[in-house]
């Protein structure tokens, strides 16, 4: 496909993200696309939803090409643009979520974003683990609503609080230190997973007091990352590869996460009188689009944008994206992978269009339910 075929696909998914907000909506709304009220999300989770907090917490500056796309200067996201979460906040045309850790020029108005690059769910209390994040949150609250109670000003209030959408995408770095360290799948399904299911749990549940509306992200298909099929591996034959050049392995191992922690969402929504707690498919999502890759326009769904070594996986261990040699390649809308671990901006646009589609959501309710009862 030419370079401007994908940039024409691009376009085209940007289009329908906004087709899916107006058909969503009774009728056409100038302000938040359909929202009644002011959309507020507070986002939980890694690099996949981080929009800045790691570079603002660590400064540490990530240069281009890290956000040539779309925003063309670091934004401290690793990804050469807008990331699944980006995407969602333009369907409720509300702006981009700043990160928590940003002390100039953040804009909490319509949430924050908690998410950091490399946290997981354990150990808990290291920085920035899911339950440090949420410590994190904790304080924001309960000073905002000091602040209010003192006749001052905060960006959201006890009712902002209450009817905030609560995102939580975190789970991939645990699976994927699980087996870089040797355990066994057997451990890492009956002993890891229920651990980090454990911390979810928690979370929510936390949330809950003073709050309703939850949307949790299954982690997506680790085996089909090129940082992970670029990994030596045992069978030297290609054996646990799937038809789609993925490992088998750790993909069983993310599906089996994710029905857990569907089954999770399932017993809290029995338990937490009054709540919706959307459980979304994202496995499903990215697998298709490595699979079905040329349908959506790509070329390379294994290969990553920004690396070292050239094909099939252009991933080196040594020689990540944005270190001394790497190599990145022209069109990063001709690829799925932007560095090996993280996706394109492309590639997240097609993922954004297929969460709001509902169709990969239990229950199926729009992702601006949460602004619009």
């Amino acid at each position: 496909m030419a370079a401007a075929s994908a940039r024409a696909l691009a376009a085209a998914v940007s289009a329908l993200l906004a087709a899916a907000v107006l058909l969503a909506s009774p009728s056409p709304v100038a302000a938040e696309e359909g929202c009644t009220r002011r959309p507020v999300v507070f986002a939980f989770g890694d690099s996949n939803t981080d929009t800045g907090g790691t570079a603002a917490a660590l400064g540490s500056y990530l240069p281009l090409p890290e956000g040539r796309t779309h925003f063309r200067r670091s934004t401290g996201r690793l990804c050469d643009g807008r990331l699944v979460m980006d995407y969602l906040c333009e369907s409720l045309n509300m702006s981009y979520l700043s990160p928590y850790m940003e002390a100039l020029g953040s804009d909490f108005g319509n949430g924050a974003n908690f998410a950091i690059a490399g946290s997981g769910t354990m150990p808990r209390d290291r920085p920035f683990a899911l339950h440090v994040q949420v410590q994190q949150f904790v304080h924001f609250k309960q000073r905002s609503l000091q602040l209010i109670s003192h006749g001052e000003k905060a960006p959201v209030d006890a009712e902002g609080f209450r009817n905030a959408l609560y995102l939580i995408d975190i789970g991939q770095n645990d699976l994927s230190a699980a087996f870089s360290s040797g355990l066994t799948y057997d451990h890492v399904v009956h002993h890891r997973i229920p651990a980090m299911l454990s911390e979810i749990q928690d979370a929510i549940t936390l949330f809950y007091d003073g709050a309703k509306n939850f949307w949790v992200h299954g982690t997506g298909p680790l085996g089909c990352l090129p940082q992970k099929l670029a990994e030596l591996r045992n069978d030297d034959d290609g054996g646990d590869l799937d038809d789609s050049g993925c490992l088998r392995t750790l993909n069983n191992a993310s599906h089996e996460f994710n029905d857990q922690l569907s089954s999770v969402c399932h017993k809290l929504t029995s338990q937490l009188k009054g709540s919706t707690i959307v459980y979304t498919d994202v496995l499903s999502i990215k697998y298709d689009l490595v699979a079905n890759h040329s349908g959506y326009g790509f070329e390379e769904p294994l290969m990553a944008c920004c690396g070292y070594g050239g094909p099939p996986y252009n991933y080196n261990a040594n020689v990540s994206c944005l270190d001394p040699g790497y190599r990145v390649c022209e069109d990063g809308g001709k690829f799925v992978s932007w560095d090996g671990v993280h996706y394109t901006d492309a590639a997240n646009a097609v993922v954004a269009a297929k969460i709001l589609s509902a169709e990969f959501s239990t229950p199926n309710v729009p992702f601006g339910y949460f602004c619009k009862t």
